[in-house]
């Protein structure tokens, strides 16, 4: 699912990178969502990950969401959106 922002934009992910343990997606708004693995629990898999795996990823379909064919599972855009600011 596309996410809407305030603008009646739609909003999808257009790349994927990682500095350490910190995952980086790239919204097609320009937006670059920094996520620390260490700090989101429904992450974790993504933390074990090495830095091999992590760059098998793709995007999905539009862009909803980014997925890990080796390791079987993904991140939608709209839960990474939903995320209240980290203190």
């Amino acid at each position: 699912m596309l996410t809407s922002t305030d603008r009646d934009e739609l909003v999808a992910a257009a790349g994927v990178r990682f500095e350490g343990d910190v995952l980086h997606v790239i919204l097609t708004d320009g937006r670059d969502i920094g996520v620390p693995l260490d700090r989101i629990p429904w992450l974790a898999w993504l933390l074990r990950a090495t830095p091999e795996q992590r760059q098998g990823w793709s995007l999905q379909p539009r862009g909803f969401a980014v997925y890990w064919e080796e390791l079987d599972d993904g991140v939608e855009v709209e839960h990474l959106l939903a995320l209240q600011p980290l203190r």
